[in-house]
């Protein structure tokens, strides 16, 4: 829209008035909420997390030092049969899957910056001739305008693009928190799964040496062929599970490597021989539910995410009829090359003629509601995987103390009268075999019956911050990494 010098310079005051006092506000606005990129690009509370939650270092590898640091550090740990906690330290500094996620922080802290800058300004040049006249111009037209509402609406964006940051930041801590957990059940199976291997070919020595004995008692007449088929077909079983522990092993091993990041020599790292022994009482814990619902990520992630649509939703209602607002000053000249050029301003604006926001508004209220809901879910699902996380720590503890308390000791007394009715040659050495047949079941469950424990208790505090993955606790099963 245009005006002739006398109005237009008088429209101009009047606009020029409005622009001063917007300008003025955008000022105070920029100054009090404008943001830049951090220091650490919204790293430190995760950082942080690590050190109070779980007492690890976490390194966000983002330079050749930075790689280099992460891999002396790793070899160090390597040096050594791993513990437990070695093994998470190794998996939150070289996991290449989590230094991904710290990435998301840097994505999402540049959506928070640009939120804060303003709309770069537009130039517009209009030059035509009249047909026929070679020599002079016939109309100049020049026009330069701001996106005054993008100005207007910067503070909300912000708001929530600083709460989509916020729950970035809460995500990639739940990952991190995420791959803590599962790098300390691929542990205990990986360790687990090697002590079995170790009792199979323990069995399948014994089975060995007795299919052997009795083949030859056959030869010379001492034995029949049905007791020497059962001590060949024992051997055979044991070969079988010889063969099926190894599998499991390799399983297990495979996925701790992927959780820690090894490759090449890497992968050769050393494991303990057994699980570290059932700690005498269980963790009393109180409150579990509040504690749950006062401090797991998941939660207030849920939360962030329904305070950011209701801000959304607030925006979506300011700007159902009027999305774009531009204002700018133009000059333009019409008719011969020397003419004077005619001072004026202009204003764009979208005319809600057709559409008047209403599927805009309806379409964030609808969002806003689905958010609120699926908070409530996540707190009623809180409270629950606690209760079960609890119970299933409970009574894993209470299996794998009955284990080692009455069925070891009583298989070990059992086997140790055996021996001595064996030296003083009331049973022979098949009667003593058979009898060591009879432990292999009560032995390898109590091996499980305690590495279920520790997956039980990593379930416990991964459900006291975050979801935990309680379906990974299938019993000689690797975790995938989908799962």
């Amino acid at each position: 829209m245009k005006k002739n010098a006398p109005v237009g310079l008088a429209l101009l005051g009047v606009i020029a008035t409005l622009v001063s006092t917007l300008i003025s506000t955008i000022i105070v606005t920029l100054l009090v909420g404008c943001t830049s990129f951090s220091p650490d690009g919204g790293f430190d509370p995760v950082s942080k997390l690590a050190r109070e939650r779980i007492g690890k270092e976490l390194i966000w590898s983002k330079s050749e030092t930075d790689q280099n640091t992460i891999a002396a550090r790793v070899s160090e740990l390597l040096r050594k049969p791993l513990s437990v906690d070695d093994s998470v330290q190794i998996a939150l500094l070289n996991n290449r899957g989590l230094q991904a996620d710290f990435a998301e922080l840097a994505i999402s802290e540049s959506d928070l910056v640009q939120a804060g800058r303003i709309t770069n300004p537009s130039f517009r040049l209009m030059r035509a001739k009249q047909n026929g006249n070679l020599g002079s111009d016939y109309k100049i037209e020049q026009a330069i305008s701001l996106n005054i509402f993008s100005l207007v609406t910067m503070p909300q964006r912000m708001s929530i693009e600083r709460r989509q940051f916020e729950q970035t930041q809460a995500r990639v801590s739940l990952a991190m928190l995420r791959l803590a957990a599962e790098t300390r059940k691929a542990y205990f199976n990986a360790v687990a799964a090697e002590e079995s291997l170790r009792y199979a070919n323990q069995i399948r020595s014994a089975a060995e040496a007795g299919a052997e004995l009795a083949r030859r008692m056959q030869q010379v007449g001492n034995f029949n062929k049905l007791q020497q088929a059962r001590e060949q077909a024992f051997y055979a079983e044991a070969m079988l599970g010889v063969l099926r522990a190894e599998q499991s092993s390799l399983a297990h091993r495979e996925h701790l490597t992927r959780l820690l990041g090894l490759s090449g020599d890497q992968i050769k790292f050393e494991l303990p021989e057994r699980l570290p022994d059932l700690p005498e009482a269980v963790i009393a814990l109180n409150k579990l539910e509040q504690m749950a619902l006062n401090e797991r990520i998941d939660v207030k992630m849920a939360r962030l995410q329904t305070e950011a649509l209701s801000k959304n939703l607030g925006l979506s209602k300011a700007t159902r009829f009027i999305n774009v607002l531009e204002m700018g000053l133009t000059r333009s000249r019409e008719g011969a090359s020397d003419a004077a050029f005619q001072n004026g301003y202009e204003v764009s604006l979208e005319l809600p003629l057709f559409d008047w926001g209403s599927a805009k508004v309806a379409k964030a209220e609808a969002r806003y509601m689905q958010s609120l809901n699926i908070t409530a879910q996540t707190a009623i699902n809180a409270r629950s995987e606690v209760n079960e996380a609890y119970q299933a720590y409970r009574s894993s503890f209470e299996i794998a103390r009955h284990y080692r308390d009455e069925i070891v000791p009583l298989k070990k007394r059992i086997s140790e009268e055996n021996l001595l009715r064996y030296n003083g040659m009331f049973i022979g050495v098949f009667e003593l075999l058979a009898d060591a047949r009879t432990q292999i079941v009560s032995v390898n469950s109590a091996i499980e019956a305690l590495r279920d424990f520790w997956i039980a208790q990593a379930d416990l505090e991964m459900a006291m911050i975050g979801k935990p993955n309680l379906a990974s606790t299938k019993r000689g099963m690797p975790v995938t990494d989908s799962d």
